[in-house]
C-alpha cells in the first residue's frame, strides 16, 4: 500500500473537521490507530479500510491513493 493512505485519511478527516477521536468513535476503532494510519506507521486491515472509505463516501482506490490509471 502506498504512503498516500495517511495523507488521504488526514485530508478527508480535516475536510470534515473531525478530530482523530471523533473519527475513531464514528468508525468504531481506537484513536491511536487513526494516528498510526495517518503517520503511515501501520496499515489498516481490509475491514477497517472499508469502514473508513464508507464513512468518507469515497472509493477504496481514492482512500489508498491508487490512481485509476494504474
Amino acid at each position: 500500500m502506498s504512503g498516500l493512505l495517511g495523507h488521504n485519511l488526514q485530508r478527508h478527516r480535516h475536510a470534515m473537521k473531525l478530530s482523530q477521536r471523533k473519527l475513531a468513535d464514528r468508525v468504531g476503532i481506537d484513536r491511536a490507530a487513526i494516528s498510526h494510519y495517518e503517520l503511515n506507521r501501520r496499515e489498516p486491515d481490509i475491514r477497517t479500510l472499508i469502514k473508513l472509505a464508507n464513512y468518507f463516501d469515497v472509493s477504496l482506490d481514492d482512500l489508498v491513493g491508487r490512481s485509476t490509471n494504474s
